[in-house]
C-alpha cells in the first residue's frame, strides 16, 4: 500500500495499515530525525505534537473552529492521559487517528492513537472544553457538530 502523508485516510486505507477499528479522522506521516531523543527513539513530547496537529485538523473539519475568527470558541484540554505502548524510530511510517467518544453541552471526550507497523504505539484520551472567545464562560457545542459527533464518530451524548 502506498501511504499518502498529510491526507485523510478512508476506512479501507486505515485497515490496510493495520488499524483494527477505523477512526473518523486518520492521517499518515513519517518519523523525522528532529523528533528523536538521545536514546534514538521518538521523544515523548513529540507524540503530543502529533496528537495536537491532528486534533486541530479535526476541530476545523468538524466545524468547531477555524482558529482565525474572533467569534471562534476557545478549545482547551481540561484533562488528558497518554499511554506510551511501544517505542518508535527514525523513518517509521505512522498514522495518527482521532475521534469523539462522548459529548455534553460544552465539552467532549476524544480518543487519539498512533499506529505503526500494524501496532498501536500510543494513545491519548482527553476531555476538551469549549469557552467563549474571551474565556469568560462556556461555549455550547453547535447542533450541527453534535449531530456529526453522533453520526460520524458514533459518540454518546452524556446528559
Amino acid at each position: 500500500m502506498k501511504l499518502l502523508y498529510h491526507t485523510p485516510l478512508d476506512p479501507a486505507q486505515q485497515a490496510a495499515f493495520g488499524i483494527t477499528t477505523p477512526q473518523p479522522l486518520a492521517m499518515a506521516d513519517q518519523v523525522r530525525f528532529s523528533e528523536l531523543d538521545t536514546l534514538n527513539h521518538v521523544n515523548n513530547a513529540v507524540y503530543m505534537e502529533w496528537f495536537e496537529r491532528l486534533r486541530i485538523r479535526y476541530v476545523q473539519d468538524w466545524g468547531l473552529s477555524n482558529y482565525d475568527r474572533a467569534s471562534d470558541p476557545r478549545i482547551v484540554i481540561r484533562s488528558g492521559n497518554i499511554h506510551y505502548r511501544q517505542e518508535m524510530r527514525m523513518d517509521e511510517d505512522y498514522v495518527t487517528t482521532c475521534g469523539c467518544t462522548a459529548y455534553r453541552n460544552t465539552s467532549f471526550s476524544m480518543v487519539q492513537q498512533v499506529w505503526a507497523g500494524g501496532t498501536l504505539r500510543a494513545t491519548f484520551d482527553c476531555v476538551l472544553v469549549l469557552l467563549q472567545p474571551d474565556g469568560s464562560a462556556r461555549y455550547p457545542i453547535p447542533a450541527a457538530v453534535r449531530t456529526r459527533f453522533g453520526a460520524i464518530d458514533r459518540a454518546i451524548h452524556e446528559g
